[in-house]
């Protein structure tokens, strides 16, 4: 197979269409073309044949449906596989597009994932299938032959990576293999050449009777088929298999060529379940939840049942997650997990929306009692002590309850109605449960009150900065400092940065606060110079909003300037997905900052877009692992080789590394030994205030 990366036509009449494929297919290390109309991509084809195609369907002129069906109709591009994009949800148009001639079907937007997985595997069976077409012209040739020279053919065969496999329709009997298939199922030659082809495989003598005489007809399957080959030590290999019908002489000779796909089908499975499942917990997340809800009210509405929604959420959990951090709290979280589970009944599904928030899919069968005795049930379990660590606690939840169907008859309505029931009990006093009831609305009403609270602390610039000390793990002084955002609302607990950065985004707010920390950051730096204070570089996280929609640069020089002090003390941090907005001026912004002086970081590295194009690409100093990594670096290989591999990556590349979430000193002890440079987190210092800071660096020096 050739090494030279795969081509790939994106038709869409939508520039910023064609430019956001583009990116994201030229990341994965394809080669791409465009077209913004069906003329100008037939002509294109007609001077440059692609490997894949990309097809919008509606486009002025000739659209994608008359494309399609141009190309297939010529037995010289009829091998290309096309991908139809649409922004119609409807039926009719994915099988349109089939009919057209379309292999698969994207809608409009298009997810990152899902279209790397699609073209990958498109392109596998491509080229799988010009393999296997080379491999029947080589056999046709030589099955026609009648003085075939046995041992050259054997030689071809014994070549492949493949099991091939001859089987005479007659006597249904296999003639001939190759050395590959001995060595897949464990057989000797001697031992395999007595085995019939129904012996080896899931099928029926029967059924491949029916099979080979339809392949021979001519109506037999042309794309491979999905199946298992039996081993010798009873194991089964799932395979792909492409079979052909040769004559020789009076006798019909079936090839049949089986590749093996137990890696693919391994990938394939984690990829479901990352998609479908927590990673914490194992549980169903929040897409497959709503899925199964779906399910779950089709079935009471045929069995005329009644379906409960329950959402439970833990009360005061972000205090076990700043007191004791967030190993624990993930601990918390696992076997609050597993305690939900033992309260359900067999039909029942539990799931993880969101942070300390689990649902509960309760089926009602005529005559069962309603689910609060599921709910007492839960509360007295979660009553028992947590053991975390050296730590004992109870916990308590608020808990809501939507029915079906009372409460609403489609999955988006109970959730919803779930969630409002369930703040309605956490503002009751927690520690109890709710049913839904049409007059709630404190759900909307807080969140309300709370983005005016927010707009007003955005006005009087009513937020403080707290500081997380970094260490270098050379010689153990600290090297930076991390600036955090906090908001103390007035007559209110201390909003969590999670919920109110979001927030901030969605307000359109987060240039404005942006702005204001960075310069609070440059006067506090200016501070500390003026006072004899040591310093130390300091990190600001910021937002791709800033560098897309802000003028990060003039912020940065005008901060600087004003404060008189030197660019090098500053750094910024960045998420892996805010460097993929607006990619070309973004690369363009951290040229300017590290001219200037100021050093660049991605933060949470490894959990987004990372790839050793994107560090090539964009002007960094340093990588930063994510907490999630570094949690059970420990106790979990895969997460250790993760961190390992980070570490001499950066390295190569001349990149420090920074640990985030470091919490134990096992942990310490691991990142030490494989040279990682800085680190933070709770085993050294909770994030602090200015005062509590400067003792904090008293005492360390």
């Amino acid at each position: 197979m050739s090494i030279t990366p795969a081509m790939l036509l994106i038709v869409d009449d939508d520039p910023l269409v064609r430019k956001l494929l583009t990116v994201l297919l030229e990341d994965q290390g394809y080669r791409t073309l465009t077209a913004s109309s069906g003329e100008e991509a037939l002509e294109i084809v007609e001077q440059q044949p692609p490997d894949l195609i990309l097809l919008d369907i509606m486009m002025p002129g000739m659209d994608g449906y008359e494309v399609a069906r141009l190309l297939k109709s010529d037995k010289s591009l009829a091998n290309i596989p096309i991908i139809m994009l649409s922004a119609l949800g409807e039926h009719s148009a994915r099988i349109s597009g089939l009919e057209a001639g379309a292999e698969d079907f994207l809608n409009k937007p298009v997810e990152s994932a899902e279209l790397w997985l699609r073209v990958r595997n498109l392109l596998r069976l491509k080229a799988f299938g010009d393999y296997l077409k080379s491999h029947s012209l080589v056999l046709e040739e030589q099955l026609q032959q009648r003085t075939i020279d046995l041992e050259r053919f054997r030689l071809a065969m014994d070549a492949s990576s493949d099991a091939i496999f001859l089987v005479n329709r007659k006597s249904m009997r296999l003639i001939e293999f190759n050395r590959r298939a001995s060595q897949v199922m464990g057989y000797t030659a001697e031992e395999l050449m007595n085995k019939s082809p129904a012996e080896l495989s899931d099928e029926s003598i029967e059924q491949l009777e029916l099979m080979y005489d339809q392949i021979i007809a001519g109506s037999g399957p042309s794309d491979p088929t999905e199946t298992r080959i039996h081993c010798k030590d009873g194991s089964y290999i799932p395979v792909e298999v492409h079979r052909e019908a040769y004559k020789a002489g009076d006798e019909w000779i079936i090839v049949g060529i089986a590749r093996d796909i137990s890696l693919r089908k391994e990938t394939d499975q984690r990829l479901l379940k990352m998609a479908h499942y927590d990673t914490l917990t194992g549980l169903p997340n929040r897409n497959l939840f709503f899925t199964t809800l779906q399910m779950g009210l089709t079935q009471a509405l045929l069995s005329h049942w009644q379906l409960a929604v329950v959402t439970v959420d833990l009360d005061g959990f972000n205090n076990v997650n700043e007191t004791w951090g967030h190993l624990m709290g993930d601990q918390m979280l696992t076997e609050l997990g597993l305690r939900l589970a033992g309260c359900l009944n067999v039909s029942d599904t539990l799931g993880r929306m969101d942070g300390d928030e689990f649902a509960l899919i309760l089926m009602i069968r005529q005559g069962q009692a309603n689910p609060l005795q599921t709910v007492e049930r839960i509360r007295e379990k979660l009553r028992e002590p947590f053991e975390l660590g050296a730590h004992s606690t109870a916990m308590t939840a608020s808990i809501g309850i939507a029915l079906y169907p009372s409460d609403g008859s489609d999955a988006h309505a109970l959730i919803k109605h779930a969630n409002t029931a369930m703040h309605r009990a956490k503002k009751k006093g927690r520690d109890t449960y709710c049913f839904y009831t049409a007059q709630m609305n404190e759900e909307v009403s807080a969140r309300q009150a709370m983005e005016t609270a927010l707009r007003d602390a955005v006005k009087q610039q009513a937020f403080e900065l707290f500081y997380q000390p970094k260490i270098s793990l050379a010689d153990g002084r600290v090297c930076g400092l991390e600036a955090l955002l906090r908001w103390p609302r007035p007559g209110q607990a201390n909003v969590s940065p999670t919920v109110f950065v979001p927030m901030l985004e969605s307000l359109g707010l987060i240039t404005l606060v942006g702005e204001w920390v960075i310069t609070q950051v440059c006067r506090q730096i200016a501070e500390w110079q003026r006072s004899g204070q040591q310093l130390c570089q300091v990190a600001v996280n910021v937002a791709g909003e800033q560098i897309i929609e802000g003028d990060l640069i003039a912020t940065m020089q005008q901060a600087l300037i004003e404060h008189q002090i030197d660019p090098h003390w500053l750094e910024i941090e960045l998420t892996e997905g805010s460097l993929m907005e607006n990619t070309a001026h973004t690369i363009a912004s951290l040229k300017t900052l590290r001219q200037m002086g100021v050093k660049v970081s991605i933060d949470d590295f490894g959990t987004g877009y990372s790839s050793l194009a994107y560090l090539r690409r964009f002007a960094i100093d340093k990588l930063k692992i994510d907490i999630a990594f570094i949690r059970e670096v420990t106790s979990n290989p895969q997460d250790a080789a993760i961190a390992k591999t980070i570490i001499e990556l950066a390295h190569s590349l001349n990149l420090q590394v920074i640990a985030e979430g470091v919490e134990t000193p096992e942990q310490l002890a691991f990142l030490t030994a494989n040279g990682c440079d800085q680190a933070q987190g709770y085993l050294f210092s909770r994030p602090l205030p200015i005062r509590e800071l400067e003792e904090f660096l008293r005492q360390r020096r």
